[in-house]
Formats: C-alpha cells, sequence, structure tokens
C-alpha cells in the first residue's frame, strides 16, 4: 500500500515540469500533502495554496458560466476560474466542475499523456447534449421603431349623392329595383307588367321583359347574375334570362294570391316567396315545384329576405310580427314584435347577418337584434304610413379609410333618407322624386359609390357620391337627362295602391285602416347594445 501510494507520488512529481524548464508550477498541480510539506512557504502562503485549491474544485454549481465576480478577486483567483472553465468547455459534459469534484482531484492528474490527448480528441467533434458554440458576434444595437401610423380620419357627419341618371321607360309605377350581384346592372319592376334591365355606368336600356298577367311587386336576381325572378299579382313568379334575353317556359305557379316578396338563397339553387295568402314558400328552382310551405303569419306576408349563408329566412306581415325561420328544418327559431304592434310592410338582413332591419307603418325602421329578440336602434324623419316602402344598407367614409355603414329607406314625400347605423343621425335627405319612393338599393362599382331609387313618378334614379366640392360627369341638379333607351315616356301615372300593389282590381293591399291613428313615438335605446358590430358593408 506505502509502496504504490510512494509510486503514484513519484509519478506525479516527475510529470511536474521543473522550474529549470521555466515553468513555475501551479497550485492547482500539487496536493495538499507537498504543500505542508514544504519547509520554506510561511503560514499565509499554506492558507492562500489551500484557499487556491478549493476554488480550483468548487462546490457543485448549476452553471459556471454563469458565475458573476464582485472584483474583490485576487488575479491568480480570476485565472483559476477561468482555466476551470475552459477545462470545462473542451471537455464537454463528462468535465463539467460538478463531476470533477465528484471524482476527487486525482482524477485528473493521475491520467497518462496518450489518455488526455485522446480526450481532447473526442471531445473536438460535438457530442450529444454540449452546449452549442456560441454565434458569431451581431450587433446588438436596438432596432428603431417605426413610427406609430396615423389615426384614421373622423367620421363624416354627412354624405352628398348625386342624381346621375333619370330611367324612364316603364308606363306606370315602379315598384320594385335592384341592382346586380357585380353591381353592373339594375332591374326594375313595375305596375306596367314588365321587367326592365338597364346599364348601370351608362344608363342605357338592355333588356325589355314581359309575360306577366298583372303588376309586379318584387323582384330578385340570382347570385350568379344570369337570372332574374319577379313575383306579381297574378299569383305567378316568372324567371328571366338576362344573358339570352328569354324568359324561362315554366311559371312558378302555388301561391292562392297576390306574390308579395321574393328572395334567391345564396346558391341560387332555391327560391323563397312571400305571399298575401299568409303562407312562405319555399321553391326548388330546377324544378319550378315547392319544397316546403310554411304557415308563417295570421296576416298577408309583405318581407322576404333570407341571410348571407342561406340558414334563415326572415319574414313580416301586417299582423306586427317578424320571424326567424331556419332554412333546414322549417321551424320558427325566434319571433320579434314591437310593444306598439304596427304593421311590419319589410324586413332585411344585415350583412353579416347579426341583424334585422324592418319597415313598419309607423314612421320608423328598426334595427333588431333578433338572437336577443330586441329592437337596439330606431330610424326616423320619413314619412311611412300608408305604402310598403323598402331600402338596406350602404356604405361611407373617406376614401382608403375604413368604412362605415348608413340605412337607407324611400319616403311617401318623395324623399330618400340616410342614417348612419350607429348614430342614427340622417346623413342625408335626397330629394327628386315626385311621389312615394318604393325602392331604394346601393351598391359599390370599382371605387364608385352607387344608389338606386324607383317610385309611383314611373321613374328609376341612379345616384353616385361624390365629393364635396366635385362635380358629376353628368350635372343632374337642375335638369337631370331622361334615359329612354328604346322604350318611349310613360303616361301620367295612374298610381299605385299602398304597399306598393298596382292598381288591378287587387283588393285588400290597403294597410293604413290597420295603422294606429295616433302618434308612437319609441323611446330613445341609449341603454341598449352599441351597433357598431354592424358590418361596415
Amino acid at each position: 500500500m506505502d509502496g504504490n501510494n510512494h509510486r503514484s507520488k513519484r509519478r506525479r512529481l516527475d510529470r511536474s515540469p521543473s522550474h529549470e524548464n521555466g515553468y513555475i508550477q501551479s497550485p492547482v498541480e500539487s496536493s495538499s500533502d507537498e504543500l505542508a510539506a514544504g519547509s520554506d512557504h510561511d503560514e499565509a502562503e499554506r492558507r492562500r495554496a489551500s484557499w487556491t485549491l478549493q476554488k480550483a474544485l468548487p462546490p457543485k454549481r448549476p452553471n459556471t458560466r454563469l458565475r458573476s465576480f464582485s472584483g474583490s478577486e485576487s488575479p491568480d483567483e480570476l485565472a483559476v476560474d477561468a482555466d476551470v472553465y475552459w477545462r470545462s468547455r473542451n471537455r464537454g459534459r463528462n468535465s463539467s466542475p460538478s463531476e470533477v469534484s465528484a471524482a476527487g482531484p486525482s482524477s485528473e492528474h493521475y491520467q497518462d499523456e496518450e489518455e488526455v490527448d485522446a480526450d481532447v480528441d473526442d471531445n473536438e467533434s460535438p457530442m450529444e447534449g454540449d452546449a452549442e458554440p456560441e454565434q458569431a458576434y451581431s450587433d446588438r444595437s436596438p432596432t428603431p421603431v417605426p413610427p406609430p401610423p396615423p389615426p384614421p380620419p373622423p367620421k363624416p357627419d354627412k354624405i352628398n349623392y348625386q342624381q346621375k341618371f333619370l330611367l324612364r321607360g316603364h308606363l306606370r309605377g315602379v315598384s320594385a329595383v335592384r341592382f346586380s350581384p357585380d353591381s353592373t346592372m339594375i332591374a326594375s319592376g313595375g305596375a306596367d307588367g314588365a321587367v326592365k334591365v338597364w346599364d348601370t355606368l351608362t344608363g342605357r336600356l338592355v333588356h325589355t321583359f314581359e309575360g306577366h298577367l298583372a303588376g309586379i311587386s318584387t323582384i330578385s336576381w340570382s347570385p350568379d347574375g344570369a337570372i332574374i325572378a319577379s313575383g306579381s299579382d297574378d299569383k305567378t313568379i316568372r324567371l328571366w334570362n338576362v344573358l339570352t334575353g328569354k324568359a324561362h317556359s315554366i311559371p312558378f305557379v302555388g301561391h292562392h294570391n297576390y306574390v308579395y316578396q321574393i328572395a334567391f338563397s345564396p346558391k341560387g339553387n332555391m327560391l323563397v316567396s312571400g305571399s298575401y295568402d299568409e303562407a312562405v314558400f319555399l321553391w326548388d328552382v330546377r324544378s319550378a315545384t315547392v319544397m316546403r310551405s310554411l304557415p308563417a303569419h295570421s296576416d298577408p306576408v309583405g318581407g322576404i329576405d333570407v341571410v348571407w349563408d342561406g340558414t334563415l329566412i326572415a319574414s313580416c306581415a301586417t299582423d306586427g310580427l317578424i320571424r326567424i325561420w331556419d332554412t333546414a328544418t322549417g321551424q320558427c327559431l325566434r319571433t320579434l314584435v314591437h310593444e306598439d304592434n304596427p304593421p311590419v310592410t319589410s324586413v332585411k338582413f344585415s350583412p353579416n347577418g347579426k341583424f334585422v332591419l324592418a319597415w313598419s307603418l309607423d314612421d320608423c325602421v328598426r334595427l333588431w337584434n333578433y338572437v336577443e329578440g330586441r329592437c337596439i336602434k330606431t330610424y326616423q324623419g320619413h314619412v311611412n304610413r300608408k305604402y310598403s316602402l323598402s331600402g338596406g344598407f350602404g356604405t361611407y367614409g373617406v376614401r382608403g379609410a375604413p368604412p362605415h355603414a348608413f340605412a337607407v329607406s324611400g319616403s311617401e314625400d318623395g324623399a330618400v333618407l340616410c342614417w348612419d347605423v350607429v348614430s342614427k343621425k340622417t346623413l342625408q335627405r335626397i330629394e327628386g322624386h315626385t311621389g312615394v319612393v318604393l325602392g331604394v338599393d346601393t351598391c359599390t362599382l370599382g371605387d364608385k359609390r352607387l344608389m338606386v331609387s324607383c317610385g309611383i313618378d314611373q321613374t328609376v334614379r341612379v345616384y353616385e357620391e361624390v365629393e364635396e366640392d366635385g362635380r358629376m360627369e353628368t350635372d343632374a341638379k337642375e335638369s337631370p337627362p331622361a334615359i329612354n333607351g328604346t322604350e318611349p315616356n310613360g303616361t301620367e301615372p295612374n298610381g299605385i295602391l299602398p304597399n306598393g300593389t298596382t292598381q288591378n282590381g287587387a283588393e285588400g293591399h290597403d294597410t293604413s285602416e290597420q295603422q294606429d291613428t295616433g302618434d308612437t313615438q319609441e323611446p330613445q335605446d341609449t341603454e341598449m347594445a352599441d351597433a357598431d358590430t354592424v358590418p361596415e358593408g
């Protein structure tokens, strides 16, 4: 035992370089016995060497590289720490300070030169778990922060639509008008039983479809813009092909009274109709047959609309009820009724499908949250006591900025009114018609915002939004041009009965006797939910 220890000690001493070679033995390479045996060192030197040895083999630490220095260490102490760090880094995980401490001080110094060289060679290639090489120095200067975007422009307090075209051609009052899905054409239907198609940009008459035996109350475009459907007082629905200019040979027959409102489904394979026979029919467009009949109301159905995804149908009637139907099952999901219970003549879903806009015979247009069953906005300023009026939604605002939504409606005093959806403020009142304005529609064509209206004065008027100081190509303020196409000007209008029905012996369309003669004021709905969620479209 003593011999082995003696040989090990001699071997360690032999490996240590001599002072003659210019190499000073480090305290790390000396044992505590040798330090104690040295008679030429004083007590202070021995304490320093013992403390330095402890620094060379520190206790287990989580990460030597994270050690911070206080600045009070001596140069030798810093050198020892640096030496341990670089040894640990070059030898990977097997030579971490904690493992060296566990193996003892002699585990490193009793190796042969060949073994040490082999360890170094083996660790030249990265091993699993080794620390990744330090990345090259990169500029760590802070990235310049771009300035914040400018705030959006304030919401305009008014809009400026000016008349662009005055379209004549119908021989009697015009009860319905609609832009095509691509906004390039306008379809109108009137009491003369004709459907006319106009070019939006030029006002030129493109087609005239005739075939109904009575006046037309409603029209609807198919989603692809190739078909126009029209509902008439002759109790039928007919389809007209805009591409070929011909009518479909088979009419839709099934209602027992006047067809008052129709709407295509978003896919175009189904047509929904409401009639004065108090029923709502769901038609298969290909076969012209009824797929489902809904006993919707106890009074004539005046309004029909289909939500943007086709899953819901809204209907209204002069019984004052608005009903929401499931398209797939035919079940009534919600019934909306105002506390004053005025007759409701028309309904329209908002573009996002979350709200329903309803016209009633009390001079009010109401916005309903049908999910919660609440009326959240009431728009007033127009006259609506006798006729069935309709309208829709539009957008306005500064070009390039997020658009805002407005609601638009005709009026019995010959005006078209636009309200901001959220604030209910009247944005514009458009004059021009000489009689009741029965229908209004809006669209966007390129960078142009357009509006079209129709009324019992036999005219269709097209408007375009312009800047405050801008002028249109055709100045229509004083004497708007009459675009006749190949059609002659109409004679003096014979009028349309209340609710937009033609004067052809159709009794029962005047609902004024059902209207409460007292003034009904909708209470302010400041406590209602904000309608900012209505899409600006």
